[in-house]
């Protein structure tokens, strides 16, 4: 089979893609084994480009699924795994396509299913949450992100970095950094060093909310102004008076100037559990 570097030959990186490669066998072999893939899981592989880890990827899996956004990569890709039978690639845009109805299209729902992506700085976090929201059977998410974006995802209360991604990622998945990769391992090489993250989906979540729905929104408006106090935002974004968003606060046991970056998941689902006590009442 011919190598990546002649199946490849001619083609230009498109920086508005954010593609980067990484080349090195030894490496992508440990991507591959990181990425918890057995012989029983179907994979889901977004932005395969050349197919570096694809194959590695299928020599593990079952089948492995590839979803690729640049058409001139696809022929590429034909080479590429020309002897992985059980590799299948289509053409599509993550964020425009539907991935519960792909999965279930290509893969049906028999076997165990696993997500592995080379992210795009640009839209991680959108990419990562509509992992989360369109794929909740998926047993783990191997990710490769900017460092800075892996510190995020596990800091805690009065991180910087603290917000609704690490909260609602932490919250459905133990997350952990299973790599730091340098950038003089990606062709072009990126300014910044990447980290390859392992999210792997509870069994049930880390805290049971009595509404789920209300909690991953109630996650979202407490953080919609950062510089506002909790009251304020929930007041704004859950569409609370201020009485009753003082109410909840003081129910939960939270300061009444407290401000959403001060909060533990627990205490988040505690004051969505008051909120939800409210207008049950109301």
């Amino acid at each position: 089979m011919r190598g990546k570097r002649n199946a490849g030959q001619g083609f230009h990186h498109k920086h508005s893609l954010g593609q980067n490669f990484i080349e090195d066998e030894a490496l992508l072999g440990q991507l591959a084994e990181l990425s918890l893939v057995t012989a029983q899981d179907c994979v889901l592989e977004i932005g395969p480009g050349f197919g570096a880890l694809t194959r590695p990827l299928a020599a593990r899996a079952a089948r492995v699924l590839s979803l690729e956004i640049d058409e001139t990569l696809l022929p590429i890709l034909r080479v590429t795994l020309e002897r992985c039978p059980n590799a299948h690639v289509v053409q599509g845009d993550v964020m425009r396509t539907d991935l519960a109805a792909l999965v279930q299209a290509e893969l049906g729902d028999g076997a165990p299913l696993r997500v592995a992506a080379n992210l795009p700085y640009y839209i991680t976090t959108d990419v990562l949450l509509k992992l989360l929201r369109e794929l909740p059977q998926a047993l783990s998410y191997a990710v490769m992100v900017q460092k800075e974006v892996g510190d995020k995802l596990l800091s805690g209360p009065g991180d910087e970095g603290y917000g609704p991604l690490p909260i609602l990622c932490q919250y459905a998945c133990e997350v952990r950094r299973a790599l730091d990769v340098p950038a003089a391992c990606f062709t072009p090489p990126p300014k910044v060093d990447s980290s390859f993250m392992v999210l792997e989906r509870r069994q049930t979540p880390l805290f049971a909310p009595q509404d789920e729905a209300l909690f991953l929104r109630l996650v979202r408006a407490a953080f919609s102004m950062r510089r506002k106090t909790l009251l304020n935002n929930l007041t704004a974004g859950l569409s609370l008076s201020r009485e009753q968003a003082a109410q909840a606060i003081e129910e939960a046991g939270l300061r009444s100037g407290a401000r959403a970056e001060e909060l533990s998941i627990h205490e988040l689902c505690l004051l969505s559990d008051r909120v939800h006590a409210l207008r049950a009442h109301a």
